[in-house]
């Protein structure tokens, strides 16, 4: 602590030495209309062809610059381009605020300038940034874009199904995967369906995925993290959206409370959001042939809501809440869960320093229930507060990042498995990060070393957790980079890994008992790779990547006994509430990505290869898909490119499963020798093959929407039809097999929709 305390110090007065000598501009880029700041775009200095692209609060800042007058120029595709004129004084920072006015004429080629400067600049190495833009891409399912379908086509991203599918990323399962919004963590972000997240895309101002290699300021997951910000109400005027197709209904309200005027002074804003199923209303009537018995029992319900006030020199206050929920109702099978959360956080920009201050704070619960007609409990709950506050230092193109967060959480589990063996866990854990990382770039060079310190309070562990980023620029259009790191986590999922079909989805702490000399869950990333700009228009991506867990705490499906004095001479994997595993994910994908006129292409080819050991035998997980493919071609045509197509096609080798040798009769034995096996009629019992060695047969999957846009007489008034279908040429893709039933389950046929909206 006391070498970062001086490091600090020491980084902070050489700036202050620097700063006297030169000057600062920095300031926000805003959308003139709706006062949405303007997110990675350029702002360059035309005098000295200097430029720097625009964070995600829309803030730009430019150091080390000498005293004299200079112009400021920002641009952004459908939008002019914004100038001012600055006068640099040496030791002063300027503020230098730009709004971008929206073009009425739409110019047909696209450069993608920003993003590129970006990537020459940053490691962004297995990290992919989803915008609004991105996401208007994808066929809609329904008639509304949605954020699980566009995760669903990044590289090394496998879905396990559309009915009660999750994400898995790059070998890690959905319990390896922070996601957050606004700062606060969101326990599961998916509904039943798999089609669906609790985000509404409209409000969704980007999301950063990271797939392996992250840097020090995320933590407490070993293998991916999912970081959604949801943007702010318009502050210029009230306006909203309302949307309904058979799939889903919605909307969305916005709007001041106090302007944003642009010579200055404070705003607020607000923003609500409100969607709904309508499958339990739609779905027997028009897709009666999905499920003739019950239709598509599926449900949810998301709100959220979020306060926005801005300050004169752009420090912001925001606040929000959500309400989610989602039903599942089969006709032996009911689950339900409810997540619920509020929080807050803040940007500090300090008058006459260099340094952001971002803070947050938020508290979230998480209910999950399975009712059965054994009548045996199976719940989890999960409450959580965590807050944190990190500081920024700019100097010149060098970025100097620190923190700390904490985290409590507070778990309850009861859940009986298959042989009847209740399990409980009633625990309350904390966790304390501190992380600090520093971005320094020296000609073509681009290095981000950081180191995160965890202490896990419940199980008296520390985790000392190197990390580093490497990018070099080998040319203007080709880069290498490398990225290396040691990740852990408590928190451990409430279900098997080696589960095929299961909508339960709970938590819980790390136990105390686990045949390891520690508790946690850990892992270690390498991942390497090549980025080549090809002309203007075209991007190519390549990487490769190791995760080693070298730790993974699983629950033990095996366990027949309880682990107590009578049962001493029984083996510790029959009898342990969780067994401890190792593994490892290890594999490459390739991302071309392609732009020019009115034409939009996207090409992923992934190969993973996941692997496990128990102890006892070696085994992959059912969600090792070997290969996967996803193709997304866009083309707009039309007066204002009013009309839309979008298409997507997926394929992947089959999943792993356990194959059936033979059948049984099934007796009860609890009596011992006194058992009277001649008056009984036993269940059908099944004699398995080893663990996963099977294999399902391909998937592959056509989706495909066409939209039309009709401008009102009030520009800011529009409508839009979208027909869309999911499964376009009806593939048979099985989910799973019923081994009692002998009855194959595949996933949803062909779903054709008609929506609208109406945008105001």
């Amino acid at each position: 602590m006391l070498k970062k305390l001086i490091l600090t110090l020491s980084l902070f007065a050489s700036y202050q030495l620097l700063l006297g000598q030169t000057g600062e501009i920095r300031g926000f880029v805003y959308d003139k209309e709706t006062g949405e700041p303007m997110i990675y775009n350029n702002v360059v200095i035309k005098e000295l062809k200097l430029g720097k692209s625009t964070d995600l609060n829309g803030f730009y800042t430019l150091s080390r610059l000498k005293p004299g007058n200079y112009t400021l120029q920002c641009w952004s595709l459908g939008y002019d381009t914004a100038t001012a004129k600055v006068n640099v004084q040496e030791g002063r920072i300027q503020t230098q605020n730009l709004y971008l006015k929206p073009k009425r004429l739409e110019l047909d080629v696209i450069e993608i300038k920003a993003d590129r400067q970006k990537a020459k600049e940053n490691v962004t190495i297995s990290s992919n940034t989803i915008t609004q833009k991105e996401l208007k891409q994808l066929p809609t399912f329904g008639g509304e874009p949605d954020l699980v379908q566009y995760l669903q086509v990044l590289p090394g991203v496998n879905f396990s199904g559309d009915q009660g599918g999750q994400l898995y990323v790059r070998g890690g399962p959905p319990v390896m995967n922070k996601v957050m919004i606004d700062g606060m963590i969101i326990y599961n972000p998916f509904h039943s369906i798999g089609l669906f997240s609790v985000f509404d895309a409209d409000i969704i101002r980007n999301a950063e995925v990271s797939s392996g290699g992250f840097n020090a300021q995320y933590g407490g997951r070993i293998s991916g993290i999912i970081d959604v910000s949801t943007r702010e109400g318009n502050k210029k005027h009230f306006s909203g959206k309302i949307a309904a197709n058979p799939m889903t209904g919605k909307i969305l309200l916005e709007g001041p409370i106090n302007s944003l005027v642009e010579d200055g002074g404070s705003s607020s804003s607000y923003v609500l959001s409100y969607k709904s199923s309508l499958l339990g209303l739609t779905s027997k009537t028009i897709y009666s042939y999905a499920d003739p018995v019950n239709g598509l029992p599926y449900g949810f319900n998301d709100l959220y809501g979020k306060y926005t006030n801005i300050s004169n020199n752009g420090s912001k206050l925001n606040l929000f809440g959500f309400r989610f929920s989602d039903d599942a109702n089969f006709d032996f099978n009911k689950y339900n869960w409810i997540s619920t959360g509020g929080g807050g956080n803040l940007l500090i920009i300090p008058d006459g320093s260099n340094t952001l201050i971002n803070a947050n704070a938020g508290y979230s619960t998480y209910e999950m229930t399975q009712t059965t007609s054994d009548g045996l409990p199976r719940t989890s709950s999960i409450n959580s507060f965590n807050t944190a506050i990190n500081f920024t230092n700019f100097v010149g193109k060098d970025e100097v990042k620190y923190g700390f967060e904490a985290i409590g959480i507070a778990t309850k589990f009861r859940y009986a498995n298959a042989v009847g063996r209740v399990l409980t866990q009633d625990d309350y854990s904390t966790e304390i990060h501190g992380f600090t990382k520093y971005k320094w770039v020296y000609k073509r060079l681009v290095v981000e070393p950081g180191i995160r310190a965890i202490y896990y309070s419940s199980l008296s562990e520390f985790s000392f957790e190197p990390r580093i980023g490497a990018k070099y620029n080998i040319t203007p259009s080709i880069r290498a980079k490398f990225a290396a790191g040691v990740y852990s986590q408590n928190l451990m999922a409430a279900v098997s890994d080696q589960d095929v079909v299961n909508l339960f989805y709970g938590f819980l702490s790390s136990p105390d008992k686990v045949n390891s000399d520690i508790r946690r869950q850990t892992a270690n990333h390498y991942v390497g790779g090549f980025e080549f700009d090809l002309g203007k228009y075209i991007e190519i991506n390549v990487e490769g990547f190791l995760k080693d867990f070298t730790q993974i705490t699983n629950i033990n499906r095996d366990k027949i006994y309880d682990d107590d004095e009578f049962n001493l001479d029984q083996p510790y994997y029959l009898k342990a509430d969780v067994i401890k595993e190792t593994g490892k994910a290890y594999g490459g994908d390739a991302r071309i990505k392609g732009e020019y006129k009115n034409h939009y292409l996207w090409l992923v080819y992934s190969l993973t290869y996941v692997t496990r050991n128990d102890g006892r035998r070696d085994y992959v997980p059912h969600f090792d898909r070997r290969h996967n493919i996803n193709v997304v071609y866009t083309y707009q045509w039309g007066k204002k490119k009013s009309w839309n197509l979008n298409t997507r096609w997926n394929f992947g080798s089959g999943f792993p499963f356990t194959q059936t040798q033979g059948f049984y009769e099934k007796l009860n034995l609890n009596r011992g020798v006194g058992s009277n096996v001649n008056n009984q009629n036993g269940n059908l019992g099944i004699y398995f093959t080893d663990i996963n060695t099977g294999r399902l047969p391909y998937f592959h999957r056509l989706d495909a929407s066409i939209s039309k846009k009709f401008t009102l007489k009030n520009e800011r008034r529009s409508m839009m039809v979208i027909l869309s279908a999911t499964n376009m040429y009806d593939r048979d893709n099985i989910f799973y097999f019923d081994r009692l039933t002998y009855k194959r389950i595949n996933q949803l046929p062909i779903m054709p929709t008609l929506g609208f909206n109406y945008t105001f």
